[in-house]
């Protein structure tokens, strides 16, 4: 199993040969936010284990279990980011606390997570419910239509 901060490479490495076509460690150090040393002691052991093609100071190459790791974690990020968009929240702490959370919950939860934010996918502009929950959110109370159904769920009905 890969610790987070191997998954975190394999990310960056992943949207960073999406951008650019290749994925030099410099730009995997700005990605990442830490000093290009970290990042070739971090490319040498992926490479190591099989995840990569590197060689000091070339270009990291993911193999085809690399990957299937990144896509995975990428996937894993995506929907965390858009299950917390849909709880309105600012899309750049979204993105930071996706990658948090994209690492630490157990399989079971992640496969429901993204269950749940397919689902709300399958509604052709969104479910009923995200708009009453954005107004909810905007003014702390229940919009006028969904009181009633409030008061029901309060009273165990």
């Amino acid at each position: 199993m890969l610790s987070q901060k191997a998954e975190d490479y394999l990310e960056a490495i992943l949207l960073i040969a999406e951008e650019k076509g290749y994925a030099r460690p410099r730009d995997i150090a700005k990605k990442l936010g830490v000093r290009p040393p970290s990042v070739t002691e971090m490319l040498l052991k992926l490479s190591e284990s099989g995840y990569i093609e590197y060689e000091k100071y070339g270009e990291a190459v993911l193999t085809p279990q690399g990957m299937s790791e990144a896509g995975k974690v990428k996937k894993r990020h995506e929907i965390f980011e858009k299950l917390l968009r849909m709880l309105l929240v600012p899309q750049d702490i979204a993105g930071k606390d996706a990658c948090i959370l994209e690492h630490n919950l157990h399989h079971k939860t992640n496969k429901q997570i993204s269950r749940f934010v397919e689902f709300v996918e399958l509604f052709e502009g969104g479910p009923a419910f995200l708009e009453h929950f954005k107004a909810y959110s905007e003014k702390g109370k229940l919009p006028k239509k969904c009181k009633k159904m409030g008061k029901q769920l309060k009273n165990g009905g």
